[in-house]
C-alpha cells in the first residue's frame, strides 16, 4: 500500500506512532479503540534493516494495522532536509512491508513535550531518556483525535 491519507488508513485497529530522528526513532501505540497514544520505547537508529525489524517486530506485536510518522515540516510550512528524510525512511519501510503509512505534521511537537517534561520538574536526564517515545506519543495522539471527528456523529 502507497502513502496514505488519515482517512484511508483502516477504520479500527491500533496504530503505531514513529517520530523518526537523526540518532533515535521514538516509538508509540494507540489501543485498538484509538482512544489513547502511549510511548513505548526508543530505538537508537543503527542499519536500517535492524530498525526496520524492531520496528515491525512491535507492529505485530502490539497488532497494529497502520503507521502514523512524523513529518517534520519548517515552520512556513515547507518540506527541508527532516521532511525528505522522513519520506524516504517512510519508502524504505514500504520496501520491506506492505503497511498503510500517514504522515502526520509534527512541527514543534518535541518542543511541546520538552516544555510539559520541564513544567513537571522532570531532570534532564530523565528527560533525554523519554522525550522521543512521549513526542512519538504526542504525534500519534494528534493523527488519533483527527480521526475522531470521521467517526463522530
Amino acid at each position: 500500500m502507497p502513502i496514505c491519507t488519515a482517512h484511508e488508513l483502516p477504520i479500527t485497529g491500533a496504530l503505531l506512532g514513529i517520530d523518526p530522528g537523526t540518532k533515535t526513532i521514538g516509538l508509540a501505540v494507540s489501543d485498538q479503540g484509538r482512544v489513547i497514544a502511549n510511548g513505548i520505547t526508543s530505538l537508537h537508529r543503527s542499519k536500517f534493516a535492524k530498525d526496520a525489524a524492531q520496528l515491525f517486530a512491535l507492529y505485530d506485536s502490539r497488532d497494529c494495522v497502520g503507521i502514523v510518522l512524523g513529518l517534520p515540516v519548517q515552520m512556513d510550512g515547507k518540506e527541508g532536509a527532516r521532511a525528505q528524510s522522513s519520506r524516504a525512511f517512510a519508502r524504505n519501510l514500504l520496501g520491506w512491508r506492505d503497511v498503510p503509512i500517514v504522515f502526520w505534521d509534527e512541527r514543534l511537537s518535541t518542543a511541546a513535550v520538552e516544555r510539559m517534561l520541564i513544567h513537571a520538574d522532570t531532570r534532564r536526564d530523565k528527560r533525554k531518556a523519554v522525550i522521543d517515545k512521549l513526542a512519538a506519543a504526542y504525534i500519534l495522539q494528534g493523527a488519533l483525535d483527527f480521526l475522531r471527528t470521521r467517526t463522530s456523529p
